[in-house]
């Protein structure tokens, strides 16, 4: 996932609003929102070849999601960092001691950023200069492939934009939209991460297009303070056209429902 947007308890209606872009190879396997069959409290995308996710949430009110950290000289990792959404989601312990259980195991990891919380907090984890779980304060955060809040021009301007629809009311199809801006970065405001300007320039949208990498979905999530609360996933083919939309509407003790539109 390359973009997200988290509003921690500035909607009196919903304390927790998540939006976000997922962006990924296209060929890699994937299966769209649903709840997991192996673990039936959890509601997620998934990365079918490493088994983990980019973001999903619980029956319990728990929501939690990565980025990676773009670093070409990184190396790869020896676990896919969807494991640590799903790790996050189905520990046992409340959320802060997840994420200092996941801070201790962080090496086997390429960069990453994880956001984590429930309706008790937020919180914030990366495996570069901070290695330990930092409480987030009630405000809008954005994030993508650098430090929480680093201002890249997609993030100051999807932040702004985010800002706005949940200050309208945070609508779903509102949310899914702001995430589809296909405005480039002028090159003087690109970041350099050292993947060339070319790349930079392909990445620096909101949503991505790209034959081989791109945009493959697009996340809303509105939790309300008892955990219960909706969500929708809209997937996008290599010329950011719709494949299918699911929706899903939980409370803590089960599901109400889920509808997929392919």
């Amino acid at each position: 996932m390359c973009v997200l947007f988290v509003a921690w308890h500035q909607s009196p209606e919903f304390p927790l609003i998540v939006a976000a872009n997922r962006d990924e190879f296209h060929t890699r396997p994937t299966a769209p929102l649903q709840w997991w069959e192996d673990e039936p409290d959890v509601a997620a995308g998934r990365d079918l070849l490493a088994g983990g996710t980019w973001l999903g949430v619980t029956r319990g009110g728990r929501f939690a999601a990565v980025t990676n950290v773009r670093d070409p000289q990184a190396s790869e990792g020896r676990r896919s960092r969807g494991l640590l959404v799903r790790d996050a989601l189905l520990d046992g312990q409340d959320v802060a001691q997840a994420l200092d259980r996941l801070a201790g195991d962080s090496d086997p990891y390429a960069p990453f950023n994880l956001l984590a919380g429930d309706g008790a907090g937020m919180y914030y984890l990366n495996n570069l200069e901070q290695r330990m779980p930092q409480p987030l304060p009630p405000d809008v955060y954005a994030l993508s492939n650098a430090r929480l809040n680093t201002p890249w021009p997609k993030v100051i301007r999807g932040r702004r934009a985010f800002v706005e629809k949940v200050a309208a009311g945070a609508d779903q199809e509102a949310l899914l939209a702001m995430l589809h801006d296909p405005v480039p970065a002028p090159d003087a405001e690109l970041p350099d991460t050292g993947v060339g300007v070319e790349f930079e320039r392909l990445l620096s949208p909101g949503v991505i297009r790209g034959e081989q990498y791109g945009t493959r979905c697009s996340t809303v999530v509105r939790m309300a303070a008892d955990g219960s609360g909706d969500m929708v996933e809209r997937r996008f083919d290599a010329h950011s056209q719709p494949l299918g939309t699911t929706r899903l509407a939980f409370r803590q003790s089960a599901p109400v429902t889920g509808t997929t539109y392919d």
